[in-house]
């Protein structure tokens, strides 16, 4: 049965909307943890637009279940990890003019960097996952690394147009999870994922960890956060 993980990055977007300390994603991965999630993601960004160091320093304290940080592969990060030590740092493209995160890494053209950074980062004890398409040469690139998992981008999946678009991204999908399978790395999935088209994966066995974000803070303002996550883990178990 897979697990899920909430990113809270939205709550931070809305308080940075009026610049003011409320609401606080820290309050709102409480409520997350005890509505049964298995993990609270944040992506803390070189332009600090959402999550902020105070933000991620007090979740490191505060987090019961599992902390992953998203974070760009540059110094500054690889430092601020080691700091901080979340339990989990998944690797992941960021551009400064992007709305979120567009795509995966491309390990294959930054290989030498990203094999640094993934080494780096499983020498300070942190288990290192890479965001990555849904890629044979990707998804073996980041064996090759040494990346302890790979997170499966589902944009693509979810932002198909038709349903002969939406097969074409599922064979996709289905092919990178035999082929991490087969490499013996840990398989999480994310980007993207809402209340509809997450039936359409939770049968694939192998997937070991949703990652969502947005659709679930979206939700909340009208249910509630707890609530909302409670409906994505029933439809996880189901």
């Amino acid at each position: 049965m897979a697990r899920l993980s909430v990113n809270v990055d939205h709550v931070a977007t809305l308080r940075e909307a009026r610049r003011i300390s409320e609401p606080d994603p820290v309050t709102a991965a409480a409520i997350v943890e005890l509505a049964g999630a298995d993990g609270i993601i944040v992506h803390l960004r070189e332009d600090r637009r959402h999550i902020k160091d105070r933000d991620l320093r007090l979740l490191k304290q505060t987090v019961k279940s599992k902390l992953n940080l998203e974070m760009a592969s540059t110094e500054e990060m690889i430092r601020i990890a080691l700091e901080v030590k979340p339990d989990m740092a998944t690797l992941v493209p960021e551009k400064r003019e992007e709305l979120t995160t567009e795509g995966g890494l491309d390990v294959n053209m930054n290989r030498e960097i990203i094999k640094n950074s993934v080494a780096l980062l499983k020498d300070g004890e942190i288990v290192v996952s890479l965001f990555v398409d849904p890629d044979i040469d990707q998804i073996t690139a980041a064996h090759r690394v040494g990346a302890d998992y790979v997170e499966i981008h589902t944009g693509t999946f979810c932002d198909a147009k038709d349903r002969i678009e939406e097969e074409k991204e599922l064979d996709r999908i289905l092919t990178a999870v035999k082929m991490a399978g087969e490499l013996k790395l840990g398989i999480n999935a994310g980007h993207g994922l809402n209340y509809l088209n997450i039936k359409r994966l939770t049968g694939i066995n192998e997937i070991e960890e949703f990652s969502i974000g947005h659709s679930i803070i979206s939700r909340a303002l009208f249910v509630g956060l707890d609530q909302a996550v409670r409906e994505m883990i029933a439809l996880i178990n189901n």
